[in-house]
């Protein structure tokens, strides 16, 4: 009965939403004569609106040409800047066209909302300056973006360790990496920060401080495997990466047998993340429903927001063997009333080998009866079939794995639960 409730809640919330654009639309057909021109402008070719004016504090200009020539258009109402105020994270929908290969869609971000937006440029005054506002462009080369400068031969952990999440811990390994395959530079491939232009380093530099998304993005491609959505490029202060499909949240009702499908994908994630041939564990700081696409053909689940995701270097932690480096680290359990709750150290994800982190973070706030989304509960595998809720092992896994009862009892349930997952779902390796 509760569990029917929630769903009910839930569906109330997508109601809600869809009336409230639906009598937002209709005051602005009736109240607007601009209507029609705003619907016809492509704001996407203007360089006020990609605060191109912003560079080389911006997330680079690789892809500059073809917003400018207008080979992308907002989609529909994405034109109306009216309805910005329900748009906060900055995400809009566009079409790209290419002359030989079509349309496609693709998403672009501004990677923040307009306060942080707004606080990024009074971060790089008061750097600067000592006041929240500046001129920007001269600011900035007072600050350590521009201190840089091309004769420093490699960026070196002691320069960036802390700025974000990416490199809270960074290796040497992983910061040549970030270099080597910086996209927005013509001279891509080299490790060698010298080899980029000034602005090139320093819009790689602002981009590692205050989002590095797309550098994750681009560092560990879905070309090669990594579960990321692809970056395209970017041009003043939008991003554009390939749209994926409808957010995982749009499953949450699906069919049993899909929901199964979804659900043993997020635990191999979590594996991948966790455990690869790179050595390079990457933790997911922020794990809900809205961080997840499933594609409409092939039904792959991808990551569609990297902001905050941690790398930590197991090489490194190998070799210099902090305290404890040895000893498997068990995530604890967090029964906090918000959604998306997750506990963790950023400091011990840095210093051990063997972490539990990912399986965590999945379970509890995707998977299990503790992950509570929009009104709902019960999570992504809810309302088992009789079959599958009388034999009590899918429910058992869930619950070890969120909130494990035994020492080390996530580490050995989330690896049941993919193999058990697996089977059900036919997903067997």
């Amino acid at each position: 009965m509760l569990r029917l409730v929630s769903l009910k809640l839930g569906r109330l919330y997508r109601y809600m939403k869809l009336a409230a654009l639906g009598i937002l639309a209709a005051a602005l057909a009736l109240n607007s004569p601009s209507l029609l021109a705003s619907l016809q402008r492509n704001e996407l070719a203007e360089r006020r609106f990609l605060q191109l004016n912003k560079c080389p504090a911006c997330w680079g200009t690789s892809w500059c040409r073809k917003f400018l020539n207008g080979q992308l258009r907002l989609e529909s109402w994405g034109r109306l800047r009216l309805l910005d105020f329900l748009n906060v994270k900055n995400v809009y929908f566009a079409r790209y066209g290419e002359p030989r290969e079509g349309s496609r869609r693709v998403v672009l971000k501004r990677l923040g909302s307009a306060r942080e937006l707004a606080d990024i440029d009074a971060k790089i005054c008061r750097r600067a300056t000592g006041r929240g506002r500046c001129d920007l462009l001269q600011a900035l080369h007072a600050t350590e973006f521009a201190s840089i400068n091309g004769d420093v031969r490699l960026l070196t952990p002691d320069v960036v360790e802390g700025w974000s999440d990416l490199v809270h811990c960074p290796s040497q390994r992983l910061l040549d990496r970030l270099v080597r395959r910086y996209a927005e530079t013509k001279d891509s491939g080299s490790f060698l920060l010298r080899n980029l232009k000034d602005s090139e380093r320093m819009q790689l530099l602002i981009t590692l401080a205050f989002n590095p998304e797309p550098l994750v993005l681009q560092s560990f491609p879905s070309d090669e495997g990594w579960p990321f959505a692809k970056y395209l490029g970017a041009c003043g202060r939008m991003v554009a990466v390939n749209y994926v499909g409808e957010e995982l949240w749009s499953y949450f009702s699906a069919p049993w047998e899909k929901r199964v499908d979804l659900a043993w994908q997020l635990m191999e994630i979590a594996e991948q993340l966790t455990n690869n041939d790179f050595e390079f564990a990457l933790y997911l700081l922020d794990v809900s429903f809205d961080n997840f696409a499933v594609g409409p053909r092939d039904g792959k689940v991808i990551i569609v927001d990297a902001e905050n995701v941690l790398v930590a270097d197991k090489r490194l932690i190998k070799q210099n063997k902090p305290e404890n480096w040895d000893v498997w680290y068990e995530s604890k359990f967090d029964d906090c009333d918000k959604e998306a709750c997750l506990s963790f150290s950023k400091e011990i994800l840095c210093t051990r080998v063997t972490v539990d982190h990912n399986y965590y973070a999945i379970c509890q706030n995707l998977l299990s009866r503790h992950a509570t989304w929009r009104g709902t509960s019960g999570g992504l595998l809810h309302d088992a079939p009789a079959e599958i809720a009388k034999d009590g092992r899918l429910e058992a896994l869930l619950d070890e794995c969120a909130n494990p009862k035994k020492r080390y009892g996530r580490f050995q349930a989330a690896k049941e639960l993919r193999e058990y997952l697996g089977r059900l779902s036919n997903n067997v390796r």
